[in-house]
């Protein structure tokens, strides 16, 4: 161990101005300096406390030439370490040549990045003088003949220590600096390699993609030391797991690629994807707290025949969202299906950015009816895609991929903004329409907006059913969606509870969430007619929902078998294809217009109902 004081003098009698500087991650260029010398500030002349804090641009006077500027910019940028001479600028502006160099350093225990600045001040260029020579100016080119030696003698043990840390630094830059496996940069290299052996007749090889399946979960539970512990110990056992032949690598936070030649048996292959898959089901402990991080796995077979050489990784990372859309711990190989899914999936992405700028959203309605009346009580909201080659799409062809993509919100934002004018379409024919009912994602109940949107649209809030799936619910209750809750009820919203039993269904969250509306999912209606137990369980869900003075609305009713087991067993509201399929704005005024809003006539069919031989 180094003694601090010797340190001390380092910083106190080098002639040589250092400086550290804290980097960003992604980009070597920020950064902001934390340290300097004395020989730094009398250089600069920038004091410490000047320096502390500032980025890394005040050393960039006005003379600096652009070329110079642009180079270091570049080195910066890419890690590189580098050197190079520049006039450059003193604090108070007078001009001066220096020898700059920039080392890239880590630390390995929390992963940051730093620079090390050196910087050394050069004599002005010789000035030349007269061919004559004197006694005086022989003893002078002597002196100086014994200057330069010194000065070569000096720069000969620099290059020694600039080549020993180059080597360092090129170490560094292929190692991934929490597990020391390669890190991207070298992937990428190793990879082209791979692949131009590959075209060149050489070895087939697979690409395995390995993603944890609940990093996130560690990190937000146990703490980002656990989360790098966790990261260190599947090194290890990817190491375990692997050969030398074999190259691993860490490219993102818990994502790892390894590549492996193609041996005699596709066992090979599978079994490394299986054992990798097994032995992550293990528990992870950490400080004595144990969790679960299961881990998904991707691989593809590279060909000779791939235009770039990442498209392997692509075709990897393919396979490992195949493997996490069917219930992740897995591993998935690569098919040209996948590859098919892939390009239409790309193309329902890009489809569906157009769509949010070209508004192609468009909301249909389905009738709520009064299962004493048979009057329509409501519409639920249903959004339908316009889509200008494939036509009209359900929700089905394209909500999940808006949700993974993030924007739900949008649509439900542009599916809102036209209900105030098709309300007043819908009446101008006369016909009470009581409410609409929306359904709701879960980003837009957080929403702070929402609230203002309501306000602004014109629309009664009277006259606005907001629905919440129970999953969501559950889910996403906090103080944000509290908030919302609250201010809509004292807007005059209705809550509703969507698809009711399909969740983790609880009377606790019932009286959490308070809604006025409770609506029985369709899967629970359907069997209503022929099966005695299904019957008990909707009663059952009647009962808690009257108990706690709820409406209660039957979904899925198909036939008037439905209709009338439904209204029979307490249902006040019904839903479902028997009164309407979900139609345009259209459509619906014609049916409020030929019906004068009556969908059903349940007095008459409920007496014959009643003296049926069908029993409740």
């Amino acid at each position: 161990m180094i003694p601090t004081h010797i340190f001390e003098q380092i910083k106190d009698k080098s002639s040589e101005g250092l400086a550290l500087a804290l980097a960003s991650d992604h980009d070597g260029a920020i950064m902001y300096l934390q340290w300097c010398n004395k020989a730094f500030t009398r250089i600069t002349g920038y004091e410490l406390e000047e320096v502390v804090g500032e980025r890394g641009t005040i050393l960039i006077g006005s003379s600096v030439e652009q070329g110079s500027h642009l180079v270091i910019i570049e080195k910066l940028m890419n890690w590189e370490h580098f050197s190079v001479k520049t006039l450059n600028n003193r604090k108070d502006g007078q001009e001066y040549r220096q020898q700059m160099s920039w080392t890239p350093l880590s630390d390995t225990e929390t992963g940051a990045r730093w620079w090390l600045c050196s910087l050394i001040e050069l004599e002005d260029a010789p000035v030349r003088r007269s061919a004559r020579r004197t006694p005086m100016a022989a003893s002078h080119d002597q002196g100086m003949a014994a200057d330069y030696a010194e000065k070569l003698r000096h720069l000969e043990k620099e290059n020694a220590r600039l080549y020993e840390l180059a080597k360092t630094v090129a170490k560094e830059s292929n190692e991934d600096p929490l597990t020391g496996l390669s890190n991207r940069r070298h992937l990428e290299v190793e990879l082209k390699s791979w692949v131009a052996a590959l075209q060149n007749g050489g070895a087939e090889f697979a690409a395995f993609y390995v993603d944890l399946d609940r990093f996130k979960s560690v990190n937000d539970t146990l703490g980002h030391d656990a989360g790098d512990r966790l990261l260190l110990s599947v090194a290890d056992l990817l190491r375990r797991l692997t050969s030398e032949r074999d190259l691993v690598a860490r490219i993102g936070g818990d994502e790892f690629v390894i590549l492996r030649p193609l041996g005699n048996s596709a066992l090979e292959i599978s079994s490394l994807a299986d054992s990798i898959v097994q032995e992550m089901h293990a528990p992870f402990t950490f400080e004595g707290k144990s969790t679960f991080c299961s881990a998904s796995v991707g691989v593809a077979i590279a060909k000779a025949t791939m235009e770039i050489p990442e498209e392997v990784i692509a075709d990897a990372d393919t396979a490992l969202y195949h493997a996490k859309s069917n219930g992740k711990g897995r591993w998935s190989f690569f098919t040209e299906e996948m590859h098919a899914e892939a390009i239409a999936t790309k193309k329902l992405v890009s489809d569906l950015l157009v769509a949010c700028e070209k508004r192609e959203f468009v909301p249909y309605f389905q009738p709520l009816i009064d299962s004493g009346t048979g009057k329509i009580t409501s519409a639920e909201v249903l959004v339908r895609w316009l889509h200008p080659a494939l036509g009209l799409l359900p929700p089905a062809a394209f909500l999940e991929t808006a949700a993974n993509m993030g924007i739900l919100k949008r649509i439900d934002e542009i599916v809102f903004s036209t209900l105030p004018e098709t309300l007043a379409f819908l009446d101008a024919t006369g016909v009470d329409l009581p409410r609409i009912s929306i359904n709701l994602s879960a980003g837009r109940l957080a929403d702070p907006t929402l609230i203002h949107d309501i306000k602004r649209s014109g629309i009664d809030p009277e006259r606005l059913i907001i629905e919440i799936l129970e999953s969501v619910y559950l889910e996403r209750i906090g103080d944000v969606v509290n908030w919302t809750l609250s201010e809509l009820r004292e807007l005059g919203v209705t809550i509703a509870l969507d698809d009711f039993g399909t969740g983790h269904a609880s009377v606790q969250g019932l009286l959490k969430i308070r809604p006025t509306v409770l609506k029985i999912d369709r899967q629970f209606i359907q069997p209503i007619v022929e099966n005695e137990t299904s019957r008990a369980l909707v009663a059952s869900i009647i009962g808690i929902g009257k108990s706690l003075g709820m409406s209660i609305v039957a979904e899925g009713v198909e036939t008037e078998q439905h209709a009338l087991f439904a209204s029979r067993m307490g249902c006040d509201l019904l839903q479902g294809f028997y009164f309407g399929k979900p139609m345009s704005a259209d459509d619906l005024r014609e049916n409020l217009a030929a019906t004068k809003g009556e969908f059903w006539r349940p007095k008459t069919t409920l007496a014959g109902f009643r003296h049926s031989n069908i029993s409740l």
